[in-house]
This record gives C-alpha cells, structure tokens and sequence, in this order.
C-alpha cells in the first residue's frame, strides 16, 4: 500500500528527481515532434538553421514563428496550469476526482465565452478575459456559498460546485439553443482548441501561469499537511481556513487562465495528478512539479494528434483528452479494486 503519511520514505528524493527529468525530456521530445510535423513537413535540420538564424525559406520561418511555436508554448501553459489546479484541488479536497470543473471553473469560463460569443460577437477580442473572470467569478461564488455553511466543508464545496456548474450550465445551453446560428463557434470553443493561438494568447496566459505555479510550489508543503486531515493540520498550527481559500484561489487563476485560451479542454487536470501519484508518491514538493510536466507533455502530444491524424482536418484537441481520459479511469478502477485512489 502507498504511502499513508506524506513523511513515509516510499520514494527516494534521486528517483522522484530522475522521473521529473524523464517527463521534461519526453516534453522536449514531444515540443520538437510538434514543430516540425504538421500540413508543411520539416526537417530537424530545418529547425536548427532557423534558430541559427540561417533560414533560407521565409515560408518555414513565418510557419514555426508565428504559427507552430506560439502554439507550442501556449499549450504547454495550458497544460501546466489545468494540471497543477488540478493535483492542489484533490489535496486540499482529498478527494481523488477532484477537478478544476468541481470548483465551477469550467462553468463560470464557458458561460461568459458564449455570452461574448453569441451576444457581444463584434468584442470578441475580449473573450480570454471574459472566460477568466467567469472561471474566477464562478469559483468565488461556490466558496462563498460554502465558507458559512454547516457540515463537511470538503463536501460541501464539491455539492456547491455542481449546483453552480448545473445552473450556469443550463444559462450557457439557454443562451446557444435561443441563438442556434452561432453554434459552430461555441462548439468549437466548448469542446477546447489550439488551433490559431497565436503569441497574443501566449502573452494572455503568462503572467497567470508564472504567478499561479510559483504559489503552487511554495504553497505545496501545506499542501501536505491537508492531506493528513484538517484536525492533525490545525494541531501543527496550519490556518485551515485560510490556506483552503488560498489554495483554492490559486487553482482557479491556474485553471481559469488555461480555459479562458483554449476553451474547455478536460481530463488534463484529473489524469496529470494521478500518474504523478503513481509515479511520486503523496509528496506534494515533487507531485506539483511533476504534474506539470505531464500536463504539458499530454497535452501537447493530443494536440500534435488532433492536427495530423486526419489532415488537413483539424479536430479539437478536447477530443483526444477526452478519449485519452475514459480508458485510464477504466484502468484506475481496475487496479483499485479494494483501495482507495489515493493510496
């Protein structure tokens, strides 16, 4: 059985380190089979002469610079961000489906989008902001509800997430049902896309990304300490309350910054944290760090995926998460037959 205690040497600290490495590689490997694949083949060669600013063709230039790397990098926030709110969402929570969607993330996000998209079409411009404030907006509105109320306040936050979600949910459908025209649009946005996301997305999402994972990390030895349960947290002198809304807060700057470029995409922030459990252990300094990388590399492989499997279509990378995810919770529930997840 894993480890019950964060404490509990299961992992050695090299090995933890030796497998973050191997993911950053597999993401290095992953960003350059992405580069260079896609309706314009390249070379590796290609690449290093563009770089080395020796780039013959302006064609290929303009392609990876403007086209293939925003969107690169841009995934690779995204990634990060859904994975990282997701792994402090299941500590905190200490619930293993735990998800950026159970805080009205993803609600909050779509709900704005179509009311940009559909009723406000010529401000389409601020559709990132729009869906930022309606993730953020919408999470507020769940602790809020719950931060006064009796009983489990961990299961309480997760009923509050679904009743929002539903609500906000049955607004956006409303919405898209009332002015059918526009659904391809939203549709496309609904189901979560890379494609056209170009350095103006990637500047959107950068600063979110850069200050939700540096409290992600400093946060993440308290992190711990919930995962040991709420009263022996109080008994080491941790300020539940306090650090949940914290903790909670920074999830939804993370995963509302990532759905406010790409739309809906999901399982990134359910499956990321898993494996990184597996792989890691309960040990939070390590399993935020690693969690990232998987999200990027997952991420960034299902996109590659969902622009090449049947070009020149391109399907939403939604999809591919999506089917990506089924199977795996399929396995988790095998392999756990008579444990809990989080074991």
């Amino acid at each position: 059985m894993a480890e019950k205690l964060v404490g509990t040497p299961l992992h050695s600290n090299r090995k933890r380190i030796g497998i973050i490495l191997l993911f950053v590689l597999l993401l290095g490997i992953s960003v350059i089979l992405s580069i260079i694949t896609g309706t314009i083949e390249l070379e590796f060669s290609d690449i290093v002469d563009i770089f080395r600013g020796n780039g013959s063709e302006l064609t290929i230039y303009k392609v990876i610079q403007n086209i293939r790397i925003p969107r690169i990098l841009t995934g690779m926030l995204v990634g990060m961000n859904l994975a990282i709110a997701g792994a402090l969402l299941q500590g905190i929570l200490r619930n293993p489906l735990a998800a950026p969607h159970i805080i009205g993330v993803n609600s909050g996000a779509a709900f704005m989008a179509v009311v940009v998209m559909v009723l406000f079409p010529k401000m389409i411009n601020i559709l990132p902001l729009a869906a930022f404030v309606g993730a953020l907006g919408a999470t507020m509105l769940v602790y809020s509800l719950t931060y006064f109320s009796k009983g489990n306040v961990t299961t309480n936050i997760i009923l509050g997430g679904v009743a929002i979600s539903a609500l906000l949910g049955a607004l956006t459908s409303s919405i898209m049902l009332i002015f059918s025209d526009e659904l391809e649009v939203t549709y496309t946005w609904l189901l979560g896309s890379l494609s056209g996301r170009s350095w103006s997305y990637f500047f959107t999402i950068l600063p979110y990304s850069l200050i939700g994972i540096t409290l992600a990390v400093l946060l993440s030895p308290k992190v711990n300490l919930f995962n040991l349960g709420e009263e022996v947290s109080r008994s080491l002198g941790l300020e539940v309350k306090l650090y949940r809304a914290f903790i909670i807060v920074t999830a939804a700057i993370l995963a509302g910054s990532a759905v406010s470029v790409s739309g809906t995409i999901g399982f990134i922030g359910l499956i990321s944290p898993h494996l990184a459990r597996m792989l890691v252990g309960n040990d939070y300094r390590y399993l935020i760090i690693l969690s990232s990388f998987i999200g990027a590399f997952l991420l960034i492989t299902a996109d590659l995926l969902a622009r090449t499997i049947f070009q020149p279509v391109e399907l939403p990378v939604g999809l591919f998460t999506a089917a990506l995810g089924a199977p795996f919770f399929f396995y988790l529930i095998y392999r756990k037959k008579d444990r809990t997840i989080l074991d």
